[in-house]
């Protein structure tokens, strides 16, 4: 089996040059295909409220329900590290549940780190988690959990200030930073900064390594997609037809046939 990815290898990655793959998976089937196709680091995002649970936001997704999710991925990941997100309300109340919730994800569902969102207004919380012994991903940009501040989802082009919260986030130990809907410009300025990985999603090519949400990539979704998605599969429309075959069969009695009966 390939080297178990860790927070070393990824370090040793980007001092090398290689490209970090991150995508989300949040069940046991779409885990296990993720990590065996080789991706480096699988999300279980917060996203799991709009694209499983059907939500117009991130924002209802709770502690209980992402350690689920976490647990189911964690069962089916061998090689990829696996991240859980931290939803809103499960570390900007305080230090201490910030450093709680970061611990049920590794002791209960059984992930390597955990993601929160945030620049400078979270650093307490980073250094808190890290010196636990808990691996944080940082985010910043656009921070979904934060839609409302910003008046809805919305490309981010405040230089200094995202140099800034990169820079802190770095400093208060994060291993890694996703920068989301960040002009490329910028984001390679943060990645040629940084000693950590820039994981970009909307922030161009320069970034260390690229995330998307996986029901985006293989089209599971079939309403609007971001423009910094690319669809690598059509699956809703493999699956419909599929199913739509199904009822044709069943209603013509075309199936089952003896081959899919007892005797």
């Amino acid at each position: 089996m390939a080297e178990k990815v860790t927070v070393t290898v990824l370090a040793k990655m980007k001092a090398e040059g290689e490209k970090i793959t991150m995508l989300t998976a949040y069940d046991y089937p779409f885990a296990r295909m993720v990590d065996e196709c080789g991706v480096d680091m699988i999300l279980v995002g917060d996203s799991l409220g709009m694209v499983v649970q059907g939500e117009s936001s991130t924002l209802p997704v709770t502690m209980d329900q992402m350690v689920y999710h976490t647990t189911l991925v964690a069962r089916a990941a061998k090689r990829a590290m696996v991240v859980g997100d931290m939803p809103f309300m499960s570390y900007q109340t305080s230090v201490k549940d910030a450093v709680k919730n970061a611990g049920r994800f590794i002791k209960e569902a059984g992930a390597a780190a955990v993601k929160l969102e945030g620049g400078a207004a979270v650093a307490d919380r980073i250094k808190a988690i890290s010196e636990a012994g808990i691996p944080v991903q940082a985010h910043i940009g656009l921070t979904p959990q934060s839609v409302h501040q910003m008046g809805g989802f919305k490309v981010q082009r405040q230089e200094e200030r995202l140099l800034e919260d990169a820079r802190i986030v770095q400093e208060s130990g994060a291993f890694s930073v996703v920068l989301e809907g960040i002009p490329f410009e910028i984001a390679e300025k943060i990645t040629k900064t940084l000693s950590i990985s820039t994981i970009g999603i909307g922030a161009g090519v320069h970034c260390d390594g690229q995330v998307l949400v996986i029901h985006d990539a293989l089209g599971v979704n079939e309403g609007h997609v971001p423009k910094f998605v690319k669809k690598y599969k059509e699956l809703a429309k493999i699956a419909r037809e599929g199913i739509t075959e199904y009822v044709d069969e069943v209603k013509s009695q075309a199936f089952p046939t003896k081959e899919h009966s007892f005797k």
